[in-house]
């Protein structure tokens, strides 16, 4: 997984480094809790009631998510 480098302004930015370091150590709890507020922070002030979220994560939190559900996948 590639390291996501950020100059920290940004609340996601801040959330996906832990979530990064959440799957470094191979603990998916923790990183499906960053996973759920990293979308909140991304997601917010967005629309109304009905909104339709139609972006596209970066690749590298798709990366992340990714790894995340490999991980989860495992016994």
């Amino acid at each position: 997984m590639e390291k996501y480098k950020t100059n920290k302004s940004r609340l996601s930015d801040r959330i996906l480094e832990a979530m990064e370091l959440a799957l470094q150590q191979k603990d998916p709890e923790i990183a499906e809790l960053l996973n759920r507020a990293l979308d909140l922070s991304m997601t917010r002030n967005t629309g109304g009631g009905e909104f339709i979220e139609r972006r596209d994560y970066p690749k590298i939190i798709e990366d992340a998510i990714d790894t995340l559900r490999q991980l989860q996948s495992k016994p």
